[in-house]
């Protein structure tokens, strides 16, 4: 009889574990499904839409990035300037043209621009055209243990000025643009980040693929501009990879060490890119 209390008390604890929520591996989000959501951003003319991160319903991931999402100002409108301590961001013009501030600098942006902002600099978006502009933002946090030298100047350059090129590793029939990478590089067109590893866009010939792949110490998000295929996210029934329909405006995100891939259909002409940001996770520390 001695053991009943003990017995009750056992009940909540199972519940309490039955009840916890399972992390995901993978994530998916169809972005025409999404709604706007506020953050300090958004104005009465800044909207934005949550795909991964702040704003959106899964608060556990991504580790590193902050948010993943799309900007939207209106004509003639104003995003609200901001400033982050341990924060880096990341820029792409998907639509329309603007004016990004930087500092005390204002620097013009156009379609397909990208650039990168460090942390401690205040920046923010404006459109003084009469048409939307829309834009890929990307925050991503920074480790405290980081120091930063002096941010360097602004510099805002263009998808027309890259050249395509085969990336060691993956096959000849997907073809890369290196954007925005590590301050400690020479590889991308924008050395100056921190804790992104890579930002990237991928042009996959019909039937082309990245061959699937993992890293294990870094997570992953693909953003499907235009095309359709197939994604690969997670190792499916197999154990080897599960393949998921993908098209134009499909977002995945993957964690680390899952696999992750894309497959473009075979169909004569049928093109595919993805606009991609890998970024550095905090490893776990082995107890002393």
């Amino acid at each position: 009889m001695r053991t009943f209390p003990l017995v009750l008390l056992a009940i909540p604890a199972a519940l309490s574990a039955q009840d916890r929520k399972v992390e995901p591996t993978w994530l998916y989000r169809d972005v025409s499904a999404i709604g706007e959501r506020h953050n300090d951003l958004t104005s009465d003319s800044c909207h934005y839409t949550p795909i991964f991160g702040e704003g959106d319903g899964e608060a556990r991931l991504p580790l590193s990035v902050a948010r993943f999402g799309e900007v939207t100002v209106e004509a003639h409108g104003t995003c609200q300037t901001v400033e982050y301590a341990r924060q880096e961001e990341l820029y792409f013009v998907s639509n329309g043209s603007g004016v990004l501030r930087y500092g005390e600098e204002l620097h013009p942006l156009v379609q397909n621009d990208f650039t990168y902002a460090p942390p401690t600099v205040r920046h923010g978006v404006s459109n003084p055209s009469g048409q939307k502009l829309q834009l890929v933002v990307i925050t991503v946090r920074v480790s405290p243990e980081a120091s930063f030298s002096q941010p360097a100047k602004l510099v805002v350059a263009n998808l027309s000025e890259l050249k395509e090129q085969t990336v060691d590793g993956h096959p000849q029939s997907v073809l890369y643009k290196l954007l925005v990478g590590p301050h400690t590089g020479v590889r991308d067109r924008i050395n100056a980040a921190y804790t992104v590893a890579d930002f990237f866009l991928m042009d996959f010939a019909p039937g082309g693929t990245n061959f699937p792949h993992h890293h294990e110490v870094a997570e992953e998000i693909y953003l499907v501009l235009d095309g359709k295929g197939q994604i690969v996210a997670g190792g499916g029934m197999d154990g080897v990879e599960g393949r998921h329909p993908a098209k134009s405006g499909d977002a995945y995100y993957f964690r680390p060490n899952c696999t992750v891939g894309f497959y473009n259909q075979k169909a004569p002409g049928a093109k595919a890119h993805i606009l991609a940001v890998r970024a550095f996770v905090p490893m776990p520390k082995n107890p002393e």
